[in-house]
């Protein structure tokens, strides 16, 4: 599979390129981001780009990929709705009808939220943007797929941008091994989160909103598989 990753530097998505990177039927992987991912991997190339409502000058770099995993977003955390639209709406959106345009066949996986709306008629912003989001994109191709994690755990090292998640991450993070024993429904990891996008974007999914247990569930089947 030839991979592009969107949001390849943010907590979520430096273990989903980890993911790619490992994997044996991953052949390449573009990492497209305004800042370089620190990594050096013979499958990995990257492209730095700043304007992710216009892909326009990356186009002709686009074709001939199989899959796009989208990790790219922010906190809500202090944001209004009117920006945090551009970078969860419209950034995904953009990125979605580009690449379909030059790949039909691209399989699109979208890390969302647990807790979207996709009825809109959620109190909390974030929510309602996410659902609109999710319903643009499962409207453009058949081969779109949401992903709704709840707790993620980073790869270790790996400090979220927003202060405040950065603690409650800091907090979190060691306790992970109770949290899936007692929680195991509500708990991933960032790793695992990048396998079972690679099984849904190879395979396909029975459902194409997968929330923690699916996501959980797609990342075991890939190591009981390999």
């Amino acid at each position: 599979m030839r991979i592009i990753v969107f949001g390849a530097t943010g907590m979520v998505g430096q273990g989903v390129l980890e993911a790619c990177l490992l994997d044996d039927s991953v052949t390449d992987v573009l990492a497209i981001g305004r800042s370089a991912t620190g990594r050096a991997h013979p499958k990995l190339r990257e492209i730095r780009h700043d304007d992710f409502t216009d892909l326009t000058a990356i186009e002709d770099q686009l074709p001939g990929y199989d899959v796009c995993f989208f990790s790219l977003g922010t906190s809500a955390v202090g944001v209004s709705e009117a920006n945090y639209r551009i970078v969860t709406y419209d950034y995904a959106l953009t990125a979605a009808r580009a690449l379909l345009d030059a790949n039909p066949d691209l399989a699109f996986c979208f890390v969302s939220g647990a807790g979207t709306d996709s009825t809109g008629k959620s109190r909390m912003m974030w929510a309602r943007v996410k659902g609109e989001t999710e319903n643009a994109l499962l409207a453009l191709s058949e081969r779109t797929y949401m992903f709704r994690p709840a707790f993620i755990v980073p790869l270790p090292g790996t400090r979220a941008k927003t202060k405040s998640y950065a603690a409650f991450y800091w907090v979190l993070t060691p306790l992970y091994p109770l949290l899936r024993r007692i929680i195991p429904e509500h708990v991933t990891t960032s790793s695992r989160l990048g396998q079972a996008m690679l099984v849904v974007a190879q395979t396909g999914a029975r459902e194409r909103v997968l929330d923690t247990v699916g996501i959980n569930s797609a990342a075991s089947s890939r190591n009981q598989a390999s």
